[in-house]
């Protein structure tokens, strides 16, 4: 049984984006797919989040897909990084996520968010190791996510990515930065099924 948890972004609700759209066509290839409700998700604190995406995973092996929307991203890195060794899952979507604390982007009001996500770095080789392939998608036009997070992604964890035109932080409106609204984003269930086939 093919498992994918989508982890919703900063201030996101399962409900909300493009998260259902993936979970019903997801649902319809045969996949069980799970869209926790983050906890706090207007004030993101990384144990909170850490845990329920522990809780929710379950145990970990080649049937579990993560999916990870911007904030998202980060708190699958520190879960893969933090499985045993030699544990390994089905792989991960990364959808406009961020690779560092964007300490320069002036959109994002509370800075103390990130750095506690990131807390004293990614361990690339570690989530390289626990994940069998990687995909990341990236907009041209993200107000917060520079394009070349995707050419991290790819340099540490060989992750092959999927460059977007116009589609901004694949979110909603934020009154900050973004104003684009993206309530289907077909790459992502293409991404997991490519995933599912290679493995």
């Amino acid at each position: 049984m093919k498992r994918v948890v989508i982890v919703h972004c900063w201030a996101g609700t399962p409900d909300s984006r493009w998260y259902p759209y993936a979970k019903r066509e997801l649902e319809k290839a045969g996949f069980v797919v799970e869209i926790p409700a983050m906890p706090d998700t207007d004030m993101p604190r990384f144990d909170k989040w850490f845990n329920k995406l522990k809780e929710v995973a379950g145990i970990p092996n080649n049937n579990l897909y993560l999916v990870g929307h911007s904030l998202g991203g980060p708190i699958i890195m520190r879960y893969l990084q933090d499985l045993l060794a030699g544990t390994k899952i089905g792989g991960v979507v990364f959808v406009a996520v961020p690779t560092d604390t964007l300490d320069n982007v002036e959109a994002i009001e509370d800075k103390s968010v990130l750095p506690e996500f990131f807390g004293s770095g990614i361990n690339w080789q570690k989530v390289k190791e626990a994940g069998r392939k990687f995909i990341g998608i990236y907009s041209d036009n993200d107000p917060y996510i520079d394009l070349k997070h995707a050419e991290v992604l790819k340099n540490k964890v060989d992750a092959e990515i999927i460059y977007k035109h116009g589609l901004g932080h694949m979110s909603e409106p934020d009154g900050e930065g973004d104003v684009v609204i993206v309530k289907e984003l077909p790459d992502v269930v293409d991404a997991i099924k490519k995933l599912t086939a290679s493995t």
